[in-house]
């Protein structure tokens, strides 16, 4: 988990190519998916705006198709999402229930790096976001699912120019 920015999904993209022992899924990309074929939004960048129903609908579809899946799996997600009506779970207790879950683990960098990567990211059209303060929500957001699900909990930092260290401490844990 991490924060849009933090280098979640480029770890993981390294990581794919030095080990092949997991699945690796993006739960963005299968919200996305279902949020397009409900004909609920277009494009990434307009999933944190729809209604929370209309989140929480998608999130149950997703949470029910995870926890189908056997083997080793690594979800590529976030602690909680920016929303206009404010911070909502990226990981609600009731999406968690089903998985079985070994480690939380929480991917960030300082918030120059992260303000940084997300203006020099043209794929994507990101809101203004108080970086600290939502770094801040999402280690809370950490620590609530580890003691629900009972699952340590581990930060990441994954500074600029050290990708390869953040990706071999990633593959330490596994």
């Amino acid at each position: 988990m991490g924060l849009p920015g933090s280098g979640k999904s480029t770890i993981l993209n390294l990581l794919r190519s030095k080990c092949n022992d997991y699945i690796i899924a993006n739960y963005g990309d299968l919200m996305l998916e279902i949020e397009k074929a409900k004909g609920w939004v277009q494009n990434r960048d307009e999933m944190r705006k729809l209604p929370i129903e209309k989140q929480k609908q998608a999130q149950k579809l997703v949470a029910k198709k995870l926890a189908g899946e056997k083997g080793k799996f690594i979800l590529d997600t976030h602690c909680s999402i920016s929303t206009p009506s404010g911070y909502y779970p990226g990981l609600p207790f009731e999406f968690l229930k089903g998985l079985k879950v070994d480690k939380l683990i929480y991917v960030t960098a300082s918030v120059d790096e992260i303000n940084a990567r997300r203006q020099n990211d043209p794929t994507r059209v990101r809101d203004k976001d108080n970086v600290a303060e939502h770094d801040n929500i999402n280690r809370s957001f950490l620590a609530a699912y580890a003691s629900f699900t009972g699952a340590s909990a581990i930060i990441i930092y994954n500074q600029q120019g050290k990708l390869e260290e953040a990706v071999g401490k990633l593959l330490e844990l596994l």
